[in-house]
């Protein structure tokens, strides 16, 4: 008797869902890119202006996502969006590139965070440390950690989506007071003289070095400038959409995924910028843009509580990544699950345990989420996959234009707020962006787009492999 289950159970309230869109944005980020933003723009106001406008596309795209997650509430979200409004080849590249780097590579980087801030509290773990010596290899108490926990977290949702949902709503609800109340204690204890310093010159755009003044830069180079700032805070508040893979598990997902869309990033974008408010206004530019490792959050609490700071922003940190891995994993399977029904991923992969969850996909995420880890290159495809990222929102977006072509009459619960206004802004900037990105830092770009269209011969393999079984068949029958 097979121990399995061929359908999700829907579990997810409103609330759920709204803490895994808030819970898997706020990761260790905002803790930490700041302090390149500032070197990158040089004044407060174009830091604050890098979040609002990263604010202003991510709920953007959230709010179009709205309607695409009303249409087609199943398991895969933006890979089944993608496959509708395009075709099957544009879903694999973004289902290829998901699961190679976006998300694996991600869960990797958020598992390291957490082991970094966990290695302030017990020395022990530090990254600095050797625990196992290959010779070719050298892997550190804080990656082994860093695996340990995706495995824990991996194992929790293995066992259903309930152990999963409580961690998640639990530990955003904990991270979102703790930014809350460490924003509240920053201001209260805001230093006027630093404030006034730093907002003094607040639209002087330019390179901030590491000594003298601010280097101007010339109009393009500016937009460049902005564009290489942007990596970060856009890193910062991915994963976003994370809920709409998990669209089978949510309650009337027609109304809740869209609204949990907007609330979720509502709530993050503007904790993300009384943050920074908070920042300018303990810390000089040049300690936020030199913070010892970038650690802006570190500095901020030891200016606010003192020695105890760098104890309560790693806890904070602990809290913050623990939580965010959760819902990474919790949702991520879900897409390889859609993949491997459409015949692209391991046949396995598309089933459903005794707890109704894709139990072989989460398994095999962890796997390569654990190689990643031991790796340690994953940061540096985090950044360079922002471009990618950006490509396949646009993609998405576009997609609501092509789908109201192809089915006017088709039902939709929830459609895009402001289109085609909005969406057509949000394209509008997000191609800006790849194409600075593309001329400024084309570091920040080749890689993340090879991988993506590697994924093309490997598309091809696959479907030659799953057609010839079938011409062979239909060559019998005929015969």
């Amino acid at each position: 008797m097979k121990a399995e289950t061929t359908q999700f159970k829907p579990s997810l309230k409103l609330m759920d869902a709204t803490m895994l869109v808030a819970g898997s944005m706020i990761g260790s980020g905002i803790f930490i890119v700041s302090a390149d933003i500032t070197r990158n723009v040089g004044s407060s106001g174009w830091l604050l202006v890098v979040w609002l406008i990263t604010g202003f596309m991510t709920l953007t795209a959230a709010l179009s996502y709205g309607e695409l997650s009303a249409m087609f509430p199943k398991a895969g979200g933006q890979y089944i969006y993608l496959k509708e409004a395009y075709n099957p080849l544009i879903s694999f590249l973004y289902g290829w590139s998901f699961f190679t780097v976006i998300q694996t590579a991600t869960i990797a980087a958020v598992g390291v965070a957490f082991a970094k801030f966990t290695a302030y509290l017990i020395p022990a773990l530090s990254e600095d440390r050797v625990a196992i010596d290959l010779g070719f290899l050298t892997i550190s108490p804080a990656q082994l950690l860093a695996i340990g926990v995706i495995v824990l977290l991996t194992f929790i949702n293995n066992r259903g989506v309930n152990g999963g949902k409580v961690i998640q709503t639990t530990f955003t609800v904990a991270k979102l007071l703790s930014l809350f109340g460490l924003i509240m204690f920053g201001l209260f204890f805001l230093d006027k003289g630093i404030w006034k310093s730093n907002w003094e010159n607040m639209w002087q755009l330019g390179a901030l070095p590491a000594s003298g003044s601010v280097s101007a830069y010339t109009t393009l180079a500016a937009f460049g400038a902005i564009a290489a700032a942007m990596v970060g805070s856009i890193f910062s508040s991915d994963s976003w959409h994370n809920v709409t893979f998990i669209a089978s598990e949510i309650k009337n997902p027609a109304r809740n995924i869209g609204l949990s869309l907007a609330l979720g990033t509502i709530i993050v974008t503007v904790l993300y910028i009384l943050t920074n408010v908070m920042y300018t206004g303990v810390l000089s530019l040049h300690d936020i843009a030199y913070a010892d490792k970038d650690r802006v959050a570190v500095s901020a609490a030891n200016h606010i509580f003192g020695t105890a700071g760098t104890i309560t922003i790693a806890v904070m940190i602990m809290v913050s990544t623990f939580g965010c891995n959760n819902g990474l994993i919790m949702a991520g399977a879900r897409v390889y699950y859609s993949m491997a029904k459409d015949g692209l991923f391991f046949k396995k992969v598309g089933t459903l345990n005794k707890n109704a969850v894709p139990g072989f996909g989460l398994w095999i995420q962890c796997i390569f989420a654990a190689l990643w880890c031991i790796s340690g290159k994953y940061g540096d495809l985090l950044d360079m996959i922002s471009f990618v990222v950006v490509m396949f929102y646009m993609l998405t977006i576009f997609g609501i234009f092509i789908l109201r072509k192809k089915r006017p009459d088709a039902e939709r619960p929830y459609k895009a707020f402001g289109y085609p206004v909005l969406p057509i802004i949000y394209i509008v900037m997000g191609l800006a962006f790849c194409i600075l990105l593309i001329i400024f830092k084309p570091k920040f770009t080749w890689p993340g787009l090879i991988i993506t269209l590697i994924g093309i011969p490997v598309y091809y393999l696959i479907k030659g492999k799953i057609n010839q079984p079938n011409v062979v068949a239909k060559e019998v029958v005929e015969a």
